[in-house]
């Protein structure tokens, strides 16, 4: 026998919401509404929840449940890199000067290990390596008598190492574990140098600036996986605590050294970083 109508074909993947919408359900898309809190997925063998119960610390249950992203048990290796160069020719402003010749350009590597103690929660160390360097070849403005003047032969060379212990907690978004968010707590030990080279009366003169920190620094980010075991995140340095301790020479001579601490509380456009990862 015939039966009238039509075929649609459909992928493998939308066969449960296209039956659940023929049984009468207007919702063909996740809903957390509908979300089955006693869900099951299979990870090396083992049965783990896919909604993870939070303990609710406010006087209102607000609904929001955390999904599973990333296992207990999985081992994650990854790299950070960030990379930026200024010039004069990329300053429009620079067109309305002349004798105008600024070059400037830092980079930053940061590899890292991290192992999950538990569901979305991991715990890592990270080495990081940072090398800056700028120079103004020549910086000559001539508007009248009171502003006038004329910089050259600047250079400002900087470079540091640090090693950090870091504790990510995640939230997944989708029941797949493909999207999440995290925060990011990192105590960071460092050390490192600059130099400021500059002319003065005439003669070169070079400042020697030598330097050990500690630093606790929350991060918030976004992790996607685009591939099954790799993994693309971004995270944005929003606030922190420091100490510093530096000692200074100028032209082989102490100058002197000096302690400070404090803390920052903003976004920093300039220490956004991207990482790729995989995990194990």
């Amino acid at each position: 026998t015939e039966h009238a109508g039509k075929y649609i074909y459909i992928p493998d993947s939308l066969e449960n919401d296209v039956m659940q919408l023929l049984r009468g359900h207007s919702r063909v898309v996740d809903d957390n509404l509908n979300l089955d809190l006693h869900e099951k997925v299979v990870h090396k063998g083992d049965t783990i929840a896919m909604v993870l119960k939070d303990r609710n610390l406010g006087r209102f249950d607000r609904g929001l449940s955390n999904l599973l992203f990333i296992p207990k048990g999985t081992w994650t290796i990854g790299l950070t890199a960030s990379y930026g160069e200024l010039s004069t020719k990329d300053l429009g402003l620079m067109d309305m000067l002349s004798d105008v010749n600024i070059q400037a350009n830092a980079f930053s590597i940061k590899p890292y290990i991290s192992y999950f103690i538990r569901n979305n929660l991991s715990i890592g160390l990270r080495f990081s390596y940072y090398n800056a360097k700028g120079t103004v070849d020549s910086f000559k403005v001539d508007i009248d008598d009171d502003m006038s003047f004329n910089l050259r032969d600047i250079m400002y060379k900087a470079e540091s190492y640090s090693g950090s212990v870091f504790l990510n907690q995640f939230f997944g978004l989708t029941r797949k574990g493909r999207f999440g968010i995290y925060n990011e707590i990192e105590l960071a030990f460092g050390s490192g140098s600059s130099d400021f080279r500059r002319p003065y009366k005439g003669e070169p003169r070079n400042t020697h600036t030598t330097y050990t920190n500690v630093q606790l620094n929350f991060s918030p980010g976004v992790q996607v996986f685009i591939m099954k075991y790799v993994s693309f995140h971004v995270s944005f340095g929003v606030f922190g605590f420091y100490f510093k301790n530096e000692k200074q020479t100028e032209n082989g001579e102490s100058t002197g050294n000096r302690f400070t601490s404090g803390a920052n509380f903003r976004f920093n456009i300039f220490n956004i970083n991207f990482g790729i990862g995989v995990h194990l």
